[in-house]
């Protein structure tokens, strides 16, 4: 490294710079291969988890693949049915997507970009901004429904509303 002490010698300078050179070349190879590792990741077919004797056989392995379509359609239902029933409709839809992502690209694709999704919204909450900012709306909303709420005990008292007479 050049520290400037001995600017009158070429070689110094000449060895710096092509140990500098070095390290740069280094740093570049190390993110071409993460940025060609990513990209051979996204670009691999997908392969069928299907054991290697369904996959042997194409009437076999079609009867696999709707036999997988069939069991994530029902779980993905079982989840749609649990957003308004009680249980963890969330979940039970990213189940299902899981298991059609092992026969199935398209539902890889959707279930790594949902990964994605999420993992970017995790990180936005957590943001002490945003934290702040959703703070101040509940507790907003919480005082006006708060306040709402006492003016019509005070107006009406303990009565229901399908309870009032004409006033």
């Amino acid at each position: 490294m050049n520290t400037g002490s001995d600017r009158g010698t070429n070689e110094s300078a000449a060895g710096d710079t092509a140990t500098e050179t070095t390290a740069k070349t280094a740093e570049q190879t190390a993110a071409d291969a993460t940025a060609e590792s990513a990209e051979a990741a996204e670009e691999t077919p997908h392969v069928s988890k299907a054991p290697a004797f369904i996959k042997a056989r194409r009437t076999l392995h079609l009867s696999w693949q709707v036999g997988v379509f069939v069991v994530g359609l029902a779980v993905i239902a079982a989840g749609v049915a649990m957003l308004v029933l009680p249980g963890p409709g969330w979940v039970a839809i990213f189940a299902g997507l899981a298991i059609w992502a092992t026969e199935f690209a398209w539902a890889h694709l959707v279930l790594r970009w949902t990964k994605r999704k999420v993992t970017e919204a995790a990180q936005k909450a957590l943001d002490p901004k945003v934290r702040r900012r959703n703070i101040i709306l509940t507790t907003t909303g919480l005082v006006i429904a708060g306040a709402l709420i006492g003016f019509y005990l005070w107006k009406y008292g303990l009565v229901l509303p399908w309870d009032l007479k004409d006033q």
